[in-house]
């Protein structure tokens, strides 16, 4: 078969690869965009079916265009999807669904990456690793297969019916956990969430959502914190129209809280004596919002109405005073562990000197230091909202700067190689 080439070869066709593709069109840089399945395919098939998205839908859109309805909605997983395959079709993007990339190595002696894919091998100038973050399902070593209990991870689960009967033990408490956690228990469920350390900002504060409240303190655009820092686990829910994540409230309405999972041993897990502490650094960082909050409506004057209930705190339930330390799974009746414990990037595709000793990127904001190869969709690729759907628009915006520059490099002619092409 003839060997298809290309300029730019971006991998990925979700949220990172139709914004990569807006770019690279209106620098018209000629492109590809090749997706394994449909476009947007982990919102459709890698997330439970009542899933929402975490910001309001004026706050997590792409610039180009708005989703039908309410603004101030919470967009349901499915219509997010769909979202980005009208973008890509309002864009002519041009996005081959239903092609898996296997492998991309860096050409010996010469420019460019060849791309084997489930179709045959394409010649590509530049490639953009659009993946995303959420590549692959972290579940820890912990509770052996024959433990008793079904044990997936929270990209697995989809709704309560799917689980056998019986109690569900949810380990990780960000914003999928205490979802799901929350969702089983309003299904009839007894449920336990091992909650490890986290931040846990307002839904909504004096009449504005807590995106809004980070745009005009600045925190969107905080630079990167330093390796091995990036990621902070956050408790936020656009779930039954957005409400704050209260675990207090949550453990005082039935849920067992518990610490970190820590450690397993005959048939039972141990947690960590951390949970108030726990809690109570998810409450800083919650109270110290509401204060930043507060200053910026006195020193800019807005029109804002109070809300002196927000700063109301729900008494501790007996699961954070006297908590377990050590939980039988079958004297507990569990039958379910759902590992809420995110994900990694799995990289291994790409046969480029590009990673660490962790197989991270290494880059500055997507770009590579693998001439040709560029990252897009990276937490913190360049700030904090960068794996947030808005963020990733603007960081595609940079690499597609970036490619543009390097192309113009490649097609300039010296005044030397003038000389010898006119003799």
């Amino acid at each position: 078969m003839p060997v298809e080439k290309i300029d730019t070869l971006v991998v990925g066709g979700g949220q990172a690869g139709v914004a990569m593709s807006e770019h690279l069109g209106k620098a018209g840089v000629p492109h590809l965009v090749l997706e394994r399945g449909r476009i947007a395919e982990r919102w459709r098939s890698e997330r439970w079916d009542s899933l929402v998205a975490n910001g309001p839908a004026w706050h997590d859109r792409f610039p180009g265009m708005e989703f039908p309805g309410d603004p101030d909605a919470f967009v349901a997983k499915e219509q997010v999807a769909e979202y980005f395959a009208a973008y890509a079709e309002k864009l002519g993007a041009p996005i081959r669904c239903g092609v898996e990339v296997r492998e991309v190595r860096r050409n010996a002696g010469r420019p460019g990456f060849a791309v084997t894919t489930s179709q045959g091998v394409i010649e590509a100038n530049r490639v953009v690793a659009a993946t995303g973050p959420f590549q692959k399902p972290l579940v820890p070593a912990l509770i052996p297969a024959d433990a008793g209990v079904t044990q997936l991870h929270s990209s697995g689960y989809r709704n309560p019916d799917q689980l056998p009967p019986g109690a569900v033990l949810v380990i990780g408490a960000g914003s999928s956990g205490v979802q799901i956690a929350d969702e089983l228990m309003r299904a009839g469920r007894k449920v336990y969430l091992s909650v490890g350390p986290h931040d846990r900002p307002p839904r909504s504060y004096r009449g504005r959502d807590f995106c809004w409240w980070l745009g005009v303190l600045g925190k969107w655009d905080m630079a990167a914190p330093a390796p091995g820092t990036e990621h902070v686990t956050i408790a936020v829910s656009g779930a039954r129209g957005g409400e704050t994540v209260d675990f207090r409230r949550l453990g005082n309405r039935g849920m067992v809280l518990l610490g970190r999972t820590e450690g397993y041993g005959d048939g039972s897990l141990n947690f960590s004596p951390d949970l108030r502490r726990n809690l109570d650094r998810g409450d800083e960082n919650y109270l110290s919002l509401l204060d930043e909050a507060d200053a910026h409506i006195a020193s800019n004057g807005l029109d804002l109405p109070e809300e002196p209930e927000a700063r109301k705190r729900e008494p501790d339930p007996d699961c954070v005073t006297d908590p377990l330390l050590e939980l039988n799974l079958a004297g507990a009746g569990i039958a379910t562990v759902i590992w809420a414990t995110g994900f990694a990037v799995d990289f291994g595709w790409i046969r480029a000197d590009a990673f660490d000793e962790r197989g991270r990127p290494l880059h500055q904001r997507g770009v590579s230091v693998q001439p040709g190869l560029y990252f897009l969709g990276l937490p913190w690729q360049s700030r904090r909202g960068s794996s947030f759907i808005w963020g990733v628009w603007h960081d595609a915006r940079h690499i597609a700067e970036q490619i543009v520059i390097q192309r113009k490099y490649f097609d300039y002619q010296g005044k030397a190689q003038r000389t010898l092409q006119e003799a």
